[in-house]
């Protein structure tokens, strides 16, 4: 089997190595890639919102299977685009169309979607410029601290969570008035949730679905979960109070609700679908939802994975999900990013990476290039660093002596990932 994996990042290295090790595979190629992804792919120059080229790429060399990492190109329709061609009537696509796409890509759409299918949630109202005063009044009926979501993608960054009133009703006039563009111009205020948040990550074909596994990951800069967002700084896999009961819950409440309100719908959905869940006191609701695997959740959801990736894919697509073989390694995988120093604001770009004997760690690259004098970098989040673990303590010591087997200038990477979960489990 042919394949293209569209992206460049931390995800799609760890989607290409598990890959990798299918004996269906015949050829795969990640476009546009990193150094890492070269390092067992082909790399075409292909942006992954460019869809005639992808289209002329597929029909050139006899693609099989499109795999679509990020979410851009799945919010603008590639799945779409690709089926309106004649050429690609056998082609089989690992992502939803524009319509499944907006469960991401709309906040309101996925609210909405959630509320008229009974899938448990927070309270919200969205608001235009044209309704300003209405969400004002919203936003004064809710207790602190106060919600903001751009209804659009806004690349991570289109979520406000404030402590003061005045605040969230300035920073609501500022992003109806275009603070992320088009994405905010249309606000989702949201009550406000308590709790400790989970990752849950399934495939499914529309009817049947496989759950992936939990994670946990984390976002903000600084220790102990202080300083700027960034696009995720570690991760744990499987999230300790994510017991049995918890589970069912999920499965019941959300997962199962989920895949049949799609049908439901009639909209044809053969992807991943990434849950944002919050656990309330033992009882799981969704904060978001995306329709691709997460960054850096993936590089611990995907290792666990003990069956064949690519033909859970060609199961997925072909719509025989339920009887693909799927089993998951009983081990915990902890990863932990290695960033550009001044990340996530202004950092440099193109410094050599100097990678040691990392033994039998996870080592996914990033933000790299390969240039003539080697590795160097080329973006924020570099390298993700991983480890299997008996439990996740000693997972976390195993990625912790690799990261030490990593430099670059201006590293800088969390020390204190998944310590928050010790209080879960004396593992």
């Amino acid at each position: 089997m042919k394949v293209l994996l569209l992206g460049s990042g931390g995800r799609e290295h760890a989607l290409a190595w598990k890959m990798a090790q299918s004996d269906r595979l015949e050829k795969l190629y990640v476009a546009p890639g990193n150094a890492g992804t070269a390092e067992i792919a082909g790399s075409p120059d292909l942006a992954v919102n460019d869809f005639p080229g992808i289209a002329e790429f597929v029909a050139k060399e006899g693609i099989d299977l499109l795999v679509v990492g990020p979410e851009e190109p799945l919010a603008g329709g590639i799945r779409d685009f690709l089926e309106a061609d004649g050429r690609f009537g056998d082609l089989m696509i690992i992502g939803p169309g524009k319509a499944g796409a907006r469960l991401e890509g709309s906040k309101d759409f996925a609210k909405e979607f959630m509320f008229r299918h009974h899938i448990p949630t927070a309270a919200y109202r969205t608001v235009t410029a044209d309704s300003l005063d209405e969400g004002k009044g919203f936003l004064r009926g809710l207790t602190p601290p106060y919600v903001l979501k751009a209804d659009g993608l806004a690349a991570g960054k289109g979520v406000l969570i404030l402590n003061s009133l005045p605040e969230a009703e300035r920073e609501l006039e500022e992003m109806l008035a275009g603070k992320f563009g088009k994405a905010s111009s249309r606000v989702v205020i949201e009550e406000y949730l308590s709790g400790i948040e989970i990752s849950v990550f399934a495939l499914t074909d529309g009817i049947h679905y496989k759950i992936l596994g939990s994670a946990k990951d984390y976002k903000r800069i600084g220790e102990g979960d202080t300083g700027l967002n960034t696009g995720g700084m570690g991760a744990v896999s499987p999230v300790p109070f994510a017991d049995e009961a918890f589970n069912r819950k999920v499965e019941e409440r959300i997962i199962a609700p989920t895949v049949n309100g799609l049908r439901a719908d009639g909209i044809d959905y053969k992807g991943f679908l990434f849950f944002g869940l919050i656990n309330c006191g033992g009882e799981p609701k969704v904060i978001e939802y995306n329709v691709r695997m997460g960054d850096p959740e993936t590089e611990v959801v995907i290792p666990r994975i003990s069956s064949d990736l690519l033909r859970l894919f060609e199961a997925t697509a072909c719509g025989t999900l339920s009887e693909a073989a799927f089993e998951t390694d009983p081990r915990s995988c902890v990863t932990v990013m290695l960033v550009a120093g001044g990340y996530p604001e202004s950092y440099r770009k193109g410094d050599a990476i100097r990678i040691g004997d990392t033994g039998e760690c996870l080592v996914f690259q990033a933000g790299t290039k390969q240039t003539g004098e080697g590795v160097v970098t080329n973006g924020g989040r570099v390298i993700a660093v991983g480890s299997y673990g008996k439990s996740i303590r000693e997972a976390l010591e195993g990625a912790y002596r690799g990261v030490e087997q990593v430099d670059f200038s201006g590293r800088y990477f969390r020390k204190d990932i998944g310590q928050d979960l010790m209080t879960y489990t004396d593992r």
